[in-house]
């Protein structure tokens, strides 16, 4: 899809989203691949993972995990355990944690969620996405016919936000519309960028906007949630960490040292980075505060 930006003309911008792209609607987590006694289990709540997406779009959101286990295992010689779920939460009550634990999705997501059940995580590796940014952004978008053109026509707003736990949906606009000393009022808090979009787009009162994810831009026009051309991006916020992997359990220094290598090393894996989607694989943990 492609979406000209300000100060260009700017195009309408076809939002079809679907729940499950953004967490299960079930609340269950998707069927483990790999021994139930592997030494390593490997928990992934990314988004674009493809149990917890679907095929809308050819190669994307498609990530296959499994192929990740399977680098893994010839790589340290360990077996690995892989369990899908579209929370932390879900994944432990589905299917345990096991003794040493490789967290991967969304890094303000994890966060949340490992200080929701007091689980002590530590960050070590980012995922490149397809062109090479270990980053996303949340995207402000209006009604196609809304008179608002940049985020400066925001004042007075009423905000369809994300989770608090999503900062690219949360922190990051709040922040950016505070710097620029924009006024806005919540509306509501939206679980999932499906379900922000259709609420705009089925709210007939002015002066809204609605706040999703940058990764889903991609997958707007693929499940036809709402109509082509019911919506158009006016802004965005700063960048965030989008996906992490973190260490959590008995890691031994010499697993940490293995598992980190064996991560960074996975550019050299043609085959694995179009599992991934992923331009270079992973990259050594860096936050955006550190930069």
């Amino acid at each position: 899809m492609r979406i000209n930006r300000i100060p260009r003309p700017l195009t309408l911008l076809v939002i079809a989203i679907f729940a499950v792209s953004f967490g299960f609607s079930s609340g269950r987590a998707v069927e483990p691949y790999g021994p139930a006694n592997a030494e390593f289990t490997i928990v992934v709540t990314d988004p674009l993972a493809l149990p917890l997406a679907c095929d809308c779009v050819k190669g994307y959101a498609q990530r296959k995990y499994e192929k990740l286990a399977d680098y893994l295992h010839a790589k340290t010689k360990k077996t690995y355990r892989v369990v899908w779920g579209d929370s932390l939460e879900v994944c432990k009550r589905d299917y345990g944690l096991g003794r040493k634990t490789i967290l991967i999705g969304k890094d303000s997501v994890l966060r949340s969620d490992s200080k929701s059940l007091k689980l002590e995580i530590v960050p070590f590796a980012q995922l490149t996405d397809d062109n090479g940014s270990v980053n996303q952004h949340g995207l402000f978008v209006v009604r196609q016919n809304d008179s608002a053109s940049s985020l400066l026509d925001l004042e007075g707003y009423r905000v369809l936000w994300g989770p608090d736990s999503c900062d690219e949906k949360s922190a990051a606009p709040r922040g950016k519309l505070k710097e620029l000393e924009i006024g806005t009022s919540d509306a509501e808090i939206c679980e999932s960028c499906s379900i922000a979009a259709r609420k705009l787009v089925e709210d007939s009162n002015p002066k809204r906007v609605a706040v999703i994810s940058s990764y889903a831009e991609r997958l707007l026009e693929g499940c036809g949630t709402i109509k082509k051309g019911d919506l158009r991006i006016i802004g965005s916020s700063d960048e965030v960490p989008f996906v992490s992997a973190f260490y959590a359990g008995e890691f031994t220094s010499e697993d940490r040292r293995v598992i980190l290598d064996s991560l960074v090393a996975t550019k050299e894996s043609k085959e694995l980075l179009i599992s991934l989607e992923t331009k270079s694989g992973f990259v050594p943990y860096k936050s955006l505060k550190s930069k």
